[in-house]
């Protein structure tokens, strides 16, 4: 299938060229900047240089795709918000898809968007939903709520480096995935009939709370935790002051997560039908315990690795030289 991957570059979007690669698609990558995407195309994906937000330059990427996997979203770093990427942006690749007579379009939402209009990106997503549904396209929408490999950077690596470890007096479980078992439900809704006009729920095992994720890399690190809390309303008066400037709109925009901390309710949903469906066994889904464990196993060992080459120099240099005897 010749299939056109938006987002490549991502932390999910890249899991889903490899994913699609593996099983042999020709894949064909949407990238801003092709020197930051040059890890793609020794996977052996095509690069073609677009943006979302410029809707000229999409009707070239698309010609001749047989199928769309959507995996783009507006990043921290960007200076472009949500609404200007993720709204508009979506709303031009559809229309393109539509004039492209694309055959399958699949769009990654976020799990229970409908339930947060006060948070643009979920409100962004739920539009986004109905606009693709009403399309006319082929489509499937799936549903993550977050993925694994942020916990490393927000929990494991601040407890390795003694750092203060940051959480909000509410801390409702979420049901976190590897990004690499959600590029596999994407690449598979491709060849289900089943998966079509349909929407999922791509959530892991089991739903955590912050407290839980760090006992959990406590114990595996052997560190203790530098815990602060921020209270919530702190975080909703961060976000009052930064809609007042245009320069922090982006901030605001994701500040306004709060609104999904403060209802406590877990991100998880049941995921037997969703196997089902696929044809995936939830067997081979990773767990967040395998996950941080395999990293900490990696981490340690290099650790001991680089203490072990620090205690070699210490002696090296220790040792005195014998002078040759004339």
């Amino acid at each position: 299938m010749d299939l056109l991957v938006v987002g490549a570059t991502g932390t999910l979007g890249r899991q889903v060229a490899r994913r699609a690669l593996d099983e042999g698609n020709q894949v064909r990558c949407l990238v801003r900047d092709p020197r930051k995407a040059t890890f793609l195309k020794e996977w052996g994906a095509e690069l073609v240089q677009g943006d979302l937000c410029v809707p000229e330059s999409l009707p070239p990427a698309l010609e001749g795709m047989d199928a769309i996997i959507d995996a783009a979203s507006a990043r921290a770093s960007d200076s472009l918000g949500f609404k200007k990427v993720d709204w508009e942006g979506k709303v031009a690749l559809i229309q393109a898809a539509k004039a492209a007579s694309v055959e399958r379009f699949i769009f990654f939402s976020i799990l229970e968007a409908e339930d947060y209009p006060d948070v643009p990106l979920m409100e962004i997503k739920r539009c986004t939903e109905l606009f693709l549904a009403e399309s006319g396209l082929n489509y499937t929408i799936l549903r993550p709520c977050g993925f694994m490999q942020g916990l490393i950077g927000q929990y494991a690596i601040p407890i390795l480096d003694e750092q203060v470890v940051w959480v909000t007096g509410e801390s409702p479980p979420v049901a976190y995935m590897d990004t690499i078992d959600i590029a596999k439900f994407a690449v598979r809704a491709l060849e289900v009939p089943e998966t079509q006009h349909r929407t999922f729920p791509v959530v892991g095992h089991s739903a955590w709370t912050g407290e839980e994720i760090i006992n959990l890399c406590e114990q595996l690190s052997g560190k203790e935790a530098k815990i602060s809390r921020l209270p919530l309303g702190f975080l909703r008066l961060m976000r009052r002051v930064t809609r007042f400037f245009e320069w922090t709109q982006n901030a605001s925009e994701r500040l306004s997560f709060a609104e999904v901390l403060a209802s406590g309710k877990p991100l998880d949903a049941s995921m037997e039908e969703v196997y089902e469906v696929f044809g995936l066994d939830p067997q081979e889904t990773t767990t967040v315990e395998a996950y941080l464990q395999e990293y900490f196993d990696r981490i340690m060992k290099k650790l001991k690795e680089i203490e072990y080459e620090k205690d070699k120099n210490k002696k090296d240099k220790k040792k005195t030289p014998f002078k040759s005897q004339s």
